[in-house]
């Protein structure tokens, strides 16, 4: 059986070894966003989950950027 991951944009903040960020959006719930963000990059980067709401515009260019099969920005 699939685990589901939502239907909601979690916003996501990265930082790498060098302390540079990157603003990550992931088509899951809040908890598992995290959890996913951190799998992707390298060890030793942090992630933060960020208290910001997509504008509906912003979930339907991500919604047709995840279902092309790229996570492009």
């Amino acid at each position: 059986m699939a685990e589901s991951f939502g239907r909601s944009f979690t916003v996501v903040q990265v930082t790498a070894d060098d302390t540079t960020t990157q603003i990550w959006v992931a088509l899951a719930k809040p908890s598992q966003a995290l959890t996913l963000v951190l799998a992707a990059v390298s060890e030793g980067w942090t992630a933060e989950v960020l208290d910001v709401a997509l504008t509906a515009a912003q979930q339907r260019m991500c919604s047709l950027t995840y279902s092309r099969g790229t996570f492009t920005s």
